[in-house]
């Protein structure tokens, strides 16, 4: 996945170490052969009182050699058999609007595109900045 992001991969230990040490808010399901193929990271999100939760689907990733075997598609469908068990409303994702195979992908498993939605993300220095003034 690091590779593919064209991000620094730490040493394996270093990753088994993230993996355990993740906030505890956050799940993973993983899809496997004889090594792991696949995997959804995300997180339950209370959208307040008299509302139901929902997922907030944050990484959906295959790997390259096992694209296209419906290995993305069962993963997001444990997720939904998962949120329903719950007593969940909703699963919520974002998707680069540059990836139009990606994009189709999640057209065909049936999710509506919020075009009226913007999405944000503070880190670095500004969440620093924003931090601060805590």
């Amino acid at each position: 996945m690091q590779a593919y992001y064209g991000v620094f991969c730490p040493p394996h230990e270093a990753v088994l170490e993230g993996i355990r040490s993740r906030p505890q808010a956050s799940e993973i399901l993983v899809a496997k052969t004889d090594r792991i193929v696949g995997m959804a990271a995300f997180g339950a999100s209370y959208p307040g009182p008299g509302l139901k939760p929902g997922f907030f689907l944050k990484d959906l990733y295959v790997a390259n050699v096992e694209r296209g075997k419906d290995i993305g598609t069962k993963l997001v469908t444990w997720l939904a058999a998962l949120a329903v068990e719950r007593g969940f409303g909703r699963i919520d994702w974002t998707a680069a609007r540059s990836n139009e195979r990606l994009l189709r992908f999640y057209d065909e498993l049936g999710g509506d595109r919020k075009e009226d939605r913007v999405f944000y993300r503070l880190e670095g220095e500004r969440l620093m900045v924003l931090a601060a003034k805590a």
